[in-house]
């Protein structure tokens, strides 16, 4: 039996164009209902991420920030893993000399050093209002939740591969939607905060299920016992979930899974 369903947002819930399935969020109703709890596991930051849980209906702690942090509805911090100052700031050098558009968070504000066309884009995605600080290495403080380069998808994918391996042990990077790269601390990830909060609750492994649309998915679809995910996600994704497929955001794929696992 399913005790526990993880369920990413953007890409998976929530379409492109920010809509809710009204059948995926009466899906979700149900699922908690039948005393399935349903924890949205988002890359968005905590701020981003609390609107839409609410539209839903969930009253489960929230991931957020890719992993890196275990809210509670009121915003209380139930665990927190950010990326020291010193490594960020090698990600950020990195993205000014190549001109790539890089993001960091402090106190969940969205912080940037120059107010970017790509910025404005997440910051109307995620639900954000962009500061400019001028300089990330004077704002940031100690440590931040994560790191998101924003890019045309030809640019991420391009860039992906040489973060991973130059950052290989120190950092986690994943693609969430096709223009954002996220970048957490090692032991930030949606599958390491996944296994916590269940072990929080008291609920195996054996008793989980889990469902997501991106790379940044992919750890917590392997770690579930029930891994799913939507339809068109990149082949790695697809092979995680082995052959487990739901539909887009607006085909009812989400509540058609809810059913199946209520029986």
């Amino acid at each position: 039996m399913i005790r526990l369903l993880a369920v990413d947002l953007d890409g998976t819930l929530v379409s492109v164009d920010l809509r809710l399935d009204p059948r995926d969020v009466e899906a979700a109703r149900r699922a908690e209902a039948a005393g399935i709890r349903v924890v949205a596991c988002t890359g968005r930051p905590f701020p981003g991420a609390l609107p839409w849980v609410r539209k839903l209906g969930l009253t489960s702690p929230i991931v957020c920030y890719q992993g890196a942090q275990v809210r509670d509805l009121d915003g209380s911090t139930m665990l927190d893993h950010g990326v020291p100052h010193d490594v960020a700031m090698e990600v950020i050098r990195f993205c000014q000399e190549r001109d790539l558009h890089v993001q960091a968070y402090r106190d969940d504000e969205l912080i940037v050093e120059r107010d970017r066309p790509e910025a404005q884009e997440y910051a109307h995605h995620s639900g954000m209002t962009v500061h400019v600080v001028g300089d990330l290495d004077a704002a940031m403080g100690p440590t931040t939740p994560k790191l998101v380069i924003v890019a045309a998808p030809e640019v991420a994918e391009r860039w992906l591969p040489e973060i991973r391996a130059r950052w290989a042990g120190r950092l986690y990077a994943a693609t969430s939607l096709p223009e954002y790269i996220e970048i957490t601390n090692p032991n930030a990830d949606k599958r390491q905060a996944l296994e916590w909060l269940c072990g929080r609750f008291g609920i195996a492994r054996e008793e989980t299920a889990a469902v997501g649309d991106g790379r940044n998915d992919q750890p917590m679809i392997e770690w579930a016992c029930a891994g799913y995910a939507v339809e068109g996600a990149p082949p790695e994704v697809l092979a995680a979930a082995n052959g487990r497929t739901v539909g887009k955001p607006g085909t009812g794929g989400f509540a058609r899974l809810v059913e199946a696992l209520t029986g």
